[in-house]
């Protein structure tokens, strides 16, 4: 064998080699062995295998996953309240008569519970309207954005947009490695989301539903704008959201990620009839020491009884967080 065809011969086999290994390594590295973690990469496998009874076509592999308890923490308070009881506190202090609202004092007093009673959750639509409305959607988009960048979670001290988890991170990027289109489907709120997933989750802001109100069309100086309101709300959460996916996607979901009772009703939407293989998957709080452990008596949101009771008889994946992930969140 000449010199020219043993360096190629030896060029072959690393390009082998290397392949092989980048097709043998773990995509779910944070994902301990098991059947939730078996059940992801199967059903992967399942829909993604061309020519197989099951294939389904890239265009129709759409993913859908709440925000709030599925991709961070929700607890001991959501995220987008937060930022808004931060903003509500420089409005505040803008403007000291807002202090005599019942509500606006519930939420300085931290009394969630006030805030969350009621139907639509009177107290903190409020709130909402008092830290969201009124402003453009770039003066929004400015402050969450300052937000974000230097507000720190007071239990988990690192900042809130780096509190994701990283077992659902690896779970996005598995997925889109296989040609599905990942959305958040959320109860949270559209445009506050927006600002930052696409550099959190790699989700691009046209691939966000969540909560939203109409915007209104002004003309300010030499400026077109957009003005936030609380006019027609849209609550993206139970069973808005197939309504949301329906509205704003246009496609049925063949894979569904939630936590909570909230999307229950997004689980049987993707996987009760479709046409397609589906798939559904709980993340259940179990682990107390890394982040928090709660189902039927969360700290706020993210209640977790009928869609545990129904995750057997449906097929659900139930994630366990303390057993099933070896670490929570990126390092």
């Amino acid at each position: 064998m000449n010199r020219f065809s043993c360096l190629a011969s030896v060029t072959c086999l690393a390009i082998t080699l290397s392949t092989s290994i980048g097709f043998a390594a773990d995509p779910l590295p944070s994902w301990k062995a098991g059947p939730a973690k078996q059940a992801i990469v199967d059903f992967v496998a399942r829909v993604s295998t061309p020519g197989t009874e099951d294939f389904v076509p890239p265009a129709e592999r759409i993913a859908v996953f709440d925000n709030d308890g599925t991709l961070w923490p929700e607890n001991p308070l959501p995220f987008q309240l937060s930022y808004a009881l931060t903003a509500l506190e420089k409005r505040v202090q803008d403007s000291p008569e807002l202090a005599q609202d019942p509500m606006v004092q519930a939420a300085l007093q931290g009394d969630l519970g006030k805030l969350l009673a009621g139907k639509h959750h009177d107290g903190l639509m409020k709130v909402m309207a008092l830290t969201h409305s009124g402003m453009t959607t770039e003066e929004f988009t400015d402050s969450v954005r300052q937000w974000a960048a230097t507000a720190v979670h007071s239990r988990f001290q690192r900042r809130y947009v780096d509190c994701t988890y990283q077992p659902m991170q690896e779970v996005l990027e598995y997925l889109r490695a296989h040609d599905f289109k990942t959305f958040i489907v959320s109860g949270g709120g559209a445009d506050f989301m927006r600002v930052w997933s696409e550099s959190v989750y790699g989700i691009p802001p046209e691939q966000v539903v969540g909560s939203s109100s109409k915007t209104r069309f002004e003309i300010r100086g030499d400026q077109a704008v957009l003005v936030k309101t609380m006019d027609d709300l849209f609550v993206d959460d139970k069973e808005g959201k197939p309504v949301g996916i329906h509205q704003f996607i246009g496609r049925r979901p063949i894979a569904c990620f939630g936590n909570s009772d909230g999307d229950q009703a997004m689980l049987e939407y993707t996987t009760i009839g479709n046409p397609h293989p589906s798939f559904g998957l709980i993340v259940h709080h179990t682990d107390a020491d890394r982040e928090y452990a709660y189902d039927a008596a969360p700290k706020s949101s993210g209640k977790l009884i009928t869609a545990l009771a129904e995750a057997p008889k449906r097929g659900w994946v139930v994630v366990d967080m303390k057993t099933d992930w070896s670490q929570i969140f990126g390092r």
